[in-house]
C-alpha cells in the first residue's frame, strides 16, 4: 500500500465524531478497557464495537486481551504518517498561488 493509500485509509478511519472522542480518550488514558470506552463515548456497545473495530483494522489503535476483557491504546506508529502529512500542510513563503486580480472599473 502506497503512503497516499495509507493515509487516505486513515483519515477514513478518523472520519467520525465517535472515533475522535475514542481517540482523545485513550490519549488521556492509554489502556483503556472496552467497557470504560462504552461508558466514556455514550453510545450503544455494539456501536462502539463497530468504531473500534474500524479503527483496530486501520492501524489506529491495538486491542490485546486480558483475560475477558481486551484493553485499548493508541499506535502512534501509525498515527505518525498522518501527523507528518499534516504538519507539511504549511502555507508556501511566497504567493505560490494564482489569483486572479480583479479588472478595475473603467
Amino acid at each position: 500500500m502506497s503512503d497516499d493509500e495509507t493515509l487516505a485509509a486513515l483519515a477514513k478511519a478518523l472520519a467520525h465524531p465517535a472515533r475522535i472522542r475514542i481517540l482523545r480518550l485513550l490519549l488521556a488514558t492509554p489502556g483503556c478497557i472496552g467497557g470504560t470506552i462504552v461508558e466514556a463515548v455514550g453510545l450503544a456497545q455494539s456501536t462502539v464495537s463497530e468504531h473500534l473495530r474500524i479503527l483496530k483494522a486501520a492501524g489506529v489503535i491495538t486491542g490485546e486481551i486480558d483475560g475477558p476483557r481486551v484493553c485499548y491504546a493508541l499506535n502512534p506508529k501509525a498515527l505518525s504518517l498522518l501527523a507528518d502529512f499534516a504538519a507539511s500542510l504549511q502555507f508556501p513563503a511566497t504567493d505560490a498561488c494564482c489569483i486572479p486580480e480583479r479588472n478595475a472599473a473603467p
